[in-house]
């Protein structure tokens, strides 16, 4: 059988099983949501010519794509979409595109997507990429159960939410930077956060899983920096709260106690010399703990 047979055949079959969408469309025409020139029976059978042209995930995340690089195929380079119809499309997709599941995937996905009964996810990452996934098994909502947790598990990765924050965000990957503008950019905020004594923006920064013993190219961290200001509430929190290193060396071979005997930081200096003595005993008790697991493990196994 030709492809237009195949064609012909489920057009056929969807416009004679189309009674919701006669339904709905008669609907809309009595509230006069057509305008008077529109044929509301040749929209119809638009919609189910749509409905019935046969699409593959290669194909689909082509569309997806197109959809999220402005209406630029991105295989032929070829401008299909105009911005508008770009946008209007999109913001359907993320306001119903999932049925009635719409709702949930946009406060949990905050990405514009179109599901089908075929088990398809058409996702669209604005400005990133597009994606086409299918997995047949679907929910009572009539959309694929695999497919929805995929765009769960990407999100929960990468930084695409629409509402995820693109500055702070540390949690997640953001594949629109690279990595070392990101690593480059985290660690200038926090040694600023620390010469400035900004205790609130490295609470922040604790908070959203930053490295907070990160170091710049001289190889200081933040406790060197607070440490040579004398801002002891900083160094406090450093030591107390986020529990770092305090033998790191900059490359001139100084730790940060170094940097507060030389700026003459005494309350500085004797909280980091009391900080060192604990810093040690935890190192050789969890050094202890963990040789004393081993020991239990390999006993077990004899």
């Amino acid at each position: 059988m030709s492809e237009q047979c195949c064609f012909h055949k489920r057009f056929q079959s969807e416009k004679e099983t189309g009674d919701r969408n006669y339904a709905i469309g008669y609907y809309l025409k009595e509230k006069k949501c057509f305008p008077r020139e529109v044929d509301m029976m040749a929209a119809l059978d638009l919609y189910f010519q749509l409905c019935s042209v046969e699409a593959t995930c290669e194909s689909g995340s082509v569309m997806a794509a197109t959809l999220a690089n402005g209406g630029i195929c991105p295989i032929t380079g070829e401008y299909v979409l105009s911005d508008e119809a770009v946008r209007n499309t999109l913001s359907l997709m993320h306001s119903c595109g999932m049925y009635d599941f719409s709702g949930q995937f946009a406060f949990h996905v905050g990405l514009p997507a179109k599901s089908a009964v075929s088990g398809a996810i058409l996702l669209v990452v604005p400005n990133v990429m597009g994606v086409m996934c299918l997995s047949p098994p679907l929910d009572k909502g009539g959309n694929s159960t695999r497919g929805i947790g995929f765009c769960q598990e990407l999100v929960s990765l990468f930084n695409f939410h629409n509402y995820d924050n693109l500055q702070h965000c540390t949690r997640k990957m953001d594949p629109r930077r690279e990595g070392d503008e990101v690593r480059n950019k985290t660690v200038v905020n926090l040694l600023f956060a620390a010469y400035s004594g900004d205790l609130s923006a490295l609470r922040r920064f604790a908070l959203s899983a930053m490295n907070m013993e990160q170091k710049d190219y001289d190889s200081r961290t933040a406790l060197h920096v607070a440490a040579a200001e004398g801002h002891l509430e900083v160094v406090k929190f450093l030591v107390e709260a986020c529990r770092v290193n305090p033998f790191v060396k900059d490359r001139w071979g100084n730790i940060a106690l170094d940097d507060a005997i030389q700026f003459n930081h005494l309350e500085v200096v004797k909280l980091l010399k009391d900080y060192q003595d604990t810093y040690i005993l935890g190192t050789r008790q969890a050094e202890e703990a963990a040789e004393d697991l081993s020991k239990e493990n390999l006993e077990s196994m004899v």
